[in-house]
């Protein structure tokens, strides 16, 4: 009968650590700013960024303008090649904290239904948005999430060895 209990207890503990993790995991109150992007015409940064908005929209991540106040801010570099007679195009994400100090750098390549960014089309801009906001909102629910643990701390006195265990030091 115990050994039942011990087992209930288990997966009470189990479940009640799970829900503590599932809503800890979101970037939800972790405003982003997108400053720029390089690498791609105007048109095509405008529609990136329309579709990044969406993304980010999506994964509930509080995307600012670029002059509001936020956690972090974005940078955004976009390169195209030609490999083996495949274009793809290069993506980097430099995530910057609020002291300018970059935090992440995020990074991929994706082959492309296009002669060069230049002509990249909706689709292609939908995928690309959407692969780098999952990259975006995963670092900021891993930040967000390591800010709101508390570190345990590293060396223990002996008084505070002597409250927890009273019989330990006599």
């Amino acid at each position: 009968m115990k050994g039942a209990g011990r087992l209930a207890a288990l997966i009470v503990t189990a479940a009640l650590g799970a829900c503590q993790n599932s809503f800890g995991g979101s970037p939800e109150g972790v405003p982003v700013a997108l400053e720029s992007i390089d690498g791609a015409p105007a048109p095509i940064r405008t529609a990136l960024a329309d579709e990044l908005a969406a993304a980010a929209s999506d994964r509930k991540v509080d995307l600012v303008g670029a002059s509001g106040t936020a956690r972090y801010r974005v940078r955004g570099y976009l390169s195209a090649s030609n490999e083996d007679g495949e274009t793809k195009v290069a993506y980097v994400w430099d995530v910057f904290d609020a002291q300018k100090r970059r935090a992440k750098r995020l990074a991929g390549a994706s082959p492309i239904p296009a002669a060069s960014i230049s002509t990249l089309d909706k689709e292609a801009l939908s995928k690309l948005a959407q692969a780098s906001m999952d990259e975006i909102a995963a670092f900021l629910s891993a930040s967000k999430s390591e800010a709101k643990q508390e570190p345990e701390p590293a060396i223990q006195t002996a008084e505070a060895l002597d409250d927890k265990n009273p019989v330990a030091m006599q």
